[in-house]
C-alpha cells in the first residue's frame, strides 16, 4: 500500500474514554499524519497511554476513529491487524516460547487458519529479529532473557507484521541507550519508507527527535506541533511547570531538568 505523505493516518474526532468510572479522555479531536513519527508526550496521568489503546481499537470510547481513511469499527479483526500493529507497556508472552516463534506471532494476520509459515513470513521475521539485534538468540526462550532483550522481541514482533501504522506504548522501557538509539534509527528507517509511527515517549529528548509532538495534559491535547517549533517547546515545558527547558545541543533540542 502507498500513503501519500500529506494524508492522514490516523484521524480521531471527539474521543471520549474513562477507565472504570472515571472519564480520562475528554472530547480530543486529533489527526495525525501519515509517513511521520508522531511523539506522544505529558505528565504522569495525562492519557496518554489510553489514547494510543483508542487509536488503536483496544479500549471503548466515545467519538470517532478511522485508519488510513476508513472508519475503525469498519475494519474486520485480520485487516486491521494487518494495517496497524501495537506494542503495549509491560506485554507479555509465554515464557517457553522462543524468541523467533514470539517473533513469528507478528505474523498471523497474513497466514491462513493453521496453514504453516510462509516464505515470506520466515523472511519478514528474520528482517525483523536483525532489525531489534535479537537474532543471534532466536532459539533462546523468552523466559532466558533480560528485560531489555524481551523489549527487543516484543518489537520484532510488532516489526514482523509489516503494518503501515505502528502505534508503541513506552517502547524505549528497558532498554540501555545504544539499544534506544538503535530503536530510533529504526523508526526513522520506517517513516523513510512511508511508514506512520506514533509512540508514547517519557524519554523527552527522544520524543524530540520526532517529526511532531502531542502535548497532552488531564485527558487533553494542549498542543500539536512540529519538535523544531518554538511553540512545542513552550507548550513542552509549560505541561511539564517549567521544571524543564528545551535547549538546541550540538544541532539536537534537547530537554534538560531546571534546578534550582
Amino acid at each position: 500500500m502507498t500513503i501519500a505523505i500529506n494524508s492522514i493516518a490516523v484521524d480521531a474526532r471527539s474521543i471520549r474514554a474513562s477507565l472504570g468510572n472515571v472519564e480520562v479522555l475528554h472530547g480530543i479531536t486529533l489527526a495525525l499524519p501519515a509517513a511521520r513519527w508522531t511523539g506522544i508526550v505529558g505528565p504522569n496521568g495525562a492519557g496518554k497511554s489510553t489514547l494510543l489503546k483508542v487509536l488503536a481499537g483496544l479500549l471503548a470510547h466515545g467519538g470517532e476513529v478511522a485508519l488510513l481513511g476508513r472508519p475503525l469499527t469498519a475494519l474486520r479483526g485480520r485487516e486491521r491487524a494487518r494495517q496497524l500493529s501495537w506494542l503495549g507497556q509491560s506485554e507479555s508472552s509465554a515464557d517457553d516460547l522462543t524468541a523467533y516463534d514470539v517473533a513469528m506471532l507478528g505474523r498471523l494476520p497474513h497466514q491462513a487458519w493453521l496453514a504453516p509459515p510462509s516464505a515470506a513470513d520466515h523472511a519478514a521475521v528474520e528482517n525483523a529479529l536483525r532489525a531489534t539485534q535479537a537474532w543471534d538468540w532466536r532459539a533462546r526462550a523468552l523466559g532466558q532473557l533480560s528485560g531489555g532483550e524481551r523489549q527487543r522481541v516484543l518489537l520484532a514482533r510488532a516489526l514482523a507484521v509489516e503494518a503501515q501504522v505502528l502505534l508503541m506504548d513506552e517502547p524505549l522501557a528497558n532498554l540501555d541507550p545504544p539499544h534506544q538509539t538503535d530503536w530510533l534509527l529504526t523508526v526513522r528507517e520506517l517513516v523513510a519508507s512511508g511508514k506512520t509511527v506514533v509512540s508514547v515517549l517519557h524519554e523527552i529528548s527522544f520524543a524530540l527527535r520526532a517529526d511532531a509532538l502531542v502535548v497532552m495534559a488531564a485527558g487533553r491535547v494542549t498542543h500539536q506541533g512540529a519538535c523544531d517549533d518554538p511553540a512545542t517547546h513552550r507548550a513542552l515545558e509549560q505541561v511539564f511547570d517549567q521544571r524543564i527547558a528545551v535547549h538546541k545541543l550540538a544541532g539536537q533540542w534537547i530537554a534538560l531538568p531546571k534546578i534550582g
